[in-house]
């Protein structure tokens, strides 16, 4: 139990406050002024009520289903609205594998509020359902990019010698090859599903050039005096970069996470398109689903087979461009002073 002091002249000595105490309190007044500036800057505000909005349309979707949408109809994968069917026989394209056109002037607007698909499915429903798989590909490949990034780049510019070679060699061979291309081949020999999507895109982009960007600051970071400390305390190597170089590093590391949420959604987008992920719906899907139909170049007749997913995809990646735009201002101190 802690006890207080009074000491000659009456004044009062605090009791000595544990260490995490310390940083908590010195990390919440931290977010508060990084919060203030950020709330100063109208771009990355757009951006994040863009990222608010589509996660409350993903976290909408399963209590829809559980409460006022019947599966039959509004299942995003499986359902199909009767009413609007042009096959003469009932519906079969389930386990036939069939491809049933609908015709989309029959579908009642006051029932499907964006519309229904070529098999005649709720793109409300697609859309909202796939959201949760973009966020959760997005997050997961941007989680695993700041992982191997703030890891190696703290080992190369720690070390230097033959594993900073090695590490920045294999950064450029990664900055030479081109994503989308390695991504196809991937996918097409192998069972990829968002999971691996993700880790193989926190993998390429780690060790790319996110890592090189990451080693840079971690070379300023290595000449601190607190680090001279350290070592001259006795502390270890690891010791020294995982607990003082590897948390300096999580801010810049987090506005790259950004940006390579971005990196992912897109890579999905292009991926499902062309039917090389293995996943119940995403929009990629609904646009490629669009295309097989017919109706991919129909003009404005149609918009609302396209342009719901096409226009998720842009502004989603959108937003989260600006919310790393406007975390570079609060971050990088030459901004901050203008």
């Amino acid at each position: 139990m802690s006890t207080v002091t009074y000491p000659p002249g009456g004044a009062v000595v605090a009791p000595h406050e544990p260490t995490w105490r310390v940083r908590w309190r010195l990390t919440r007044k931290a977010l508060r002024e990084s919060w203030a500036m950020f709330r100063e800057n109208p771009v990355g505000l757009v951006g994040l009520g863009i990222i608010v909005f589509y996660a409350i349309l993903g976290a909408l979707h399963p209590i829809l289903m559980r409460t006022i949408w019947d599966e039959a109809t509004y299942d995003p994968v499986t359902g199909f609205d009767r009413n609007i069917i042009t096959h003469p026989s009932p519906p079969s394209w389930i386990q036939d594998e069939e491809i049933i056109i609908v015709d989309p002037g029959l579908q009642q607007w006051w029932t499907h509020l964006l519309g229904t698909d070529p098999l005649g499915r709720d793109i409300l429903s697609q859309l909202m359902y796939s959201t949760s798989s973009e966020f959760g590909l997005g997050i997961g490949a941007a989680l695993v990019t700041v992982f191997i990034a703030t890891t190696t780049g703290a080992i190369a510019a720690y070390y230097g010698g033959i594993a900073d070679t090695i590490i920045m060699r294999l950064a450029d061979v990664l900055l030479m090859l081109p994503f989308i291309p390695i991504l196809i081949v991937l996918s097409a020999l192998f069972d990829f599903q968002l999971i691996h999507l993700a880790i193989v895109l926190g993998i390429l982009s780690g060790l790319g050039g996110t890592n090189i960007t990451i080693k840079a600051q971690a070379l300023t970071l290595k000449v601190k005096a607190y680090v001279d400390a350290a070592r001259v305390a006795g502390g270890s190597d690891w010791h020294i970069i995982f607990v003082h170089l590897v948390p300096n590093l999580l801010p810049l590391a987090f506005l790259y996470m950004m940006i390579n949420v971005t990196n992912a959604i897109f890579s999905e987008a292009v991926l499902s398109f062309f039917g090389l992920l293995n996943i119940r719906i995403s929009w990629g899907i609904m646009i490629s689903t669009t295309q097989a139909a017919g109706y991919l170049l129909t003009g404005w007749e149609y918009w609302y087979l396209m342009f719901p997913a096409g226009l998720s995809i842009s502004l989603l990646c959108s937003a989260f461009y600006l919310v790393g735009r406007a975390l570079d201002e609060v971050i990088n101190p030459r901004l901050r002073k203008r």
